[in-house]
């Protein structure tokens, strides 16, 4: 590893550490200065929550638009007739019924399903129960699809991290063998990972294909539809469910500004792009969006996402008891925030790469290294920080009209900013699947009022896995964080 890149590795966490420690000896030293700083971030983070909740509800406009189009009508307009969709559900140890509603769902959908080729990827290091789970997926559907392949991806494989990046490349790399032998060009070929436990809904394919027919940019575009996290959304917490909900709005707000938008978990790109790059690399965590950076990189900078604007529903997190669900959604946080490995990608590509502007550069660099500085500390400093200066900054200050005016003036910013909470409530009653028989008009009480949960999700579960993450990854070493499965299960 160079020095840039150990150093690019460190400049997340210095960043999230530095700016934590300086708010508290600025405090103590500082506090009247601090305590403006608190009142101006309070105001840009009301200015910010004004503009996200305006693109919350841009996206969801539009997504429900799309979800009422015609799209197999809208197919009729183009040559969608040899567009082949490899579809890869890379899978560990989880149960016959999570994988089986996954094909369920694959059956039911609009597009010929003589133009389905999926793979079921399979680890080794997983055993006879998910070879089982395969064996029981293979004879029940193998007849309803032009092909179903059963990988097994081999454990021990030299500079691999086992997970879902290294399965997946394992994956598209046998099945690239089968659409070589059927003779399929690689460019009429879209390749789509989902997680196992992703259920789409009947007209995702068609309005893939159809944006992929239609974009500008064909081979050189990513999909990205909007992840539901509802497949059991009423099995779980209150805490899980606004953690799935924010996770589901923050996609939403993204598709609704594309030029900031990076794949993200289930998504679909062109198999030839797919192969020119070498596959997903195999030895790091975030794969879902080092894919984008290894195309962006690749193409120099001739790369995009589309969103698709269109759902797919997944699994919120959902465990035995409720401390090992909150354990649960803690890793999970800790893995997507470890994405702050793709910084040092990011910058040691921009440095060897020459001919990329250095427009792009700053921008991109910009979104990535402040995105990850916000996920760590923006909440904290809003939510725990701002009594700093009157904790800390002595009697002189606390004896000051500036001391007096702190809380009130920062309540009455928060009270204002709530109006985005109250959007994201009553749009996550909106989003609720199919009701279950014990649910209650009542119940709609306890799920709006799940949302004054907020604060506590945003730091607990969002600044504290991200500090980690980032300082793990800052030391380096044994503290680095290796690929941790998310489990699935069905509570009937």
């Amino acid at each position: 590893m160079t020095i840039n890149r150990r150093l690019f590795e460190i400049l997340p966490g210095i960043l999230s550490w530095l700016t934590l420690i300086l708010m508290i000896i600025f405090s103590w030293q500082f506090p009247a200065a601090v305590a403006v700083f608190i009142i101006l971030f309070d105001t840009y983070w009301l200015l910010k929550t004004i503009y996200l909740s305006a693109h919350l509800h841009s996206g969801y406009r539009l997504m429900k638009k799309n979800l009422a189009a015609d799209w197999s009508e809208r197919l009729k307009a183009v040559r969608w007739e040899n567009i082949y969709h490899l579809i890869i559900l890379p899978m560990h140890n989880e149960p016959y019924e999570v994988v089986a509603e996954t094909f369920e769902s694959l059956m039911k959908n609009r597009y010929p399903k003589d133009k389905f080729i999926i793979i079921l990827a399979t680890e080794e290091r997983a055993g006879s129960s998910a070879a089982a789970v395969a064996s029981q997926i293979r004879r029940k559907f193998e007849k309803e699809f032009f092909r179903l392949l059963i990988t097994r991806h081999p454990v021990g494989l030299p500079g691999e991290i086992p997970g879902k990046g290294a399965n997946s490349a394992w994956a598209a790399k046998e099945g690239r063998g089968l659409i070589d032998e059927l003779k399929i060009p690689l460019e009429k070929v879209l390749v789509s990972v989902f997680d196992v436990d992703t259920q789409v809904f009947p007209d995702y394919f068609n309005c893939l294909t159809w944006n992929f027919l239609t974009c500008e940019h064909p081979q050189r575009s990513s999909f990205q539809p909007v992840p539901f996290f509802t497949n059991n959304i009423f099995q779980t917490s209150a805490l899980a469910r606004v953690v799935a909900f924010s996770s589901t709005f923050w996609q939403m707000v993204l598709q609704a500004r594309p030029d900031r938008l990076v794949t993200f978990s289930s998504h679909s790109m062109p198999l030839k792009a797919l192969v020119e790059i070498g596959y997903w690399q195999t030895n790091v965590v975030s794969e879902d969006s080092r894919i984008f950076w290894q195309c962006f990189l690749h193409y120099g900078g001739d790369w995009r996402v589309v969103p698709l604007l269109y759902p797919v529903s997944m699994d919120a997190n959902v465990a035995p008891s409720f401390w090992r669900t909150m354990v649960n959604i803690y890793k999970q946080q800790r893995r997507w925030a470890y994405g702050a490995e793709n910084i040092a990608f990011i910058l040691g590509g921009f440095i060897k790469n020459k001919t990329l502007p250095i427009r792009k550069k700053i921008f991109w660099a910009w979104n990535q290294i402040e995105g990850f500085h916000a996920w760590a500390t923006h909440s904290l400093i809003i939510f725990a920080l701002g009594w700093l200066p009157i904790l800390l900054g002595g009697k002189a200050f606390n004896y000051t009209l500036l001391s007096y005016q702190l809380p009130q003036v920062t309540r009455d910013i928060m009270m204002i900013a709530s109006v985005g909470i109250a959007t994201s409530a009553i749009l996550s009653l909106v989003l609720l699947p199919k009701k279950p028989e014990w649910f209650r008009p009542y119940h709609y009480l306890g799920y709006l009022a799940q949302w004054l949960l907020t604060p506590v999700v945003l730091i607990i579960f969002g600044c504290f896995p991200a500090i980690e993450a980032q300082t793990r990854l800052m030391l380096g070493g044994k503290f680095r964080l290796g690929f941790w499965v998310t489990p699935k299960s069905r509570n009937n």
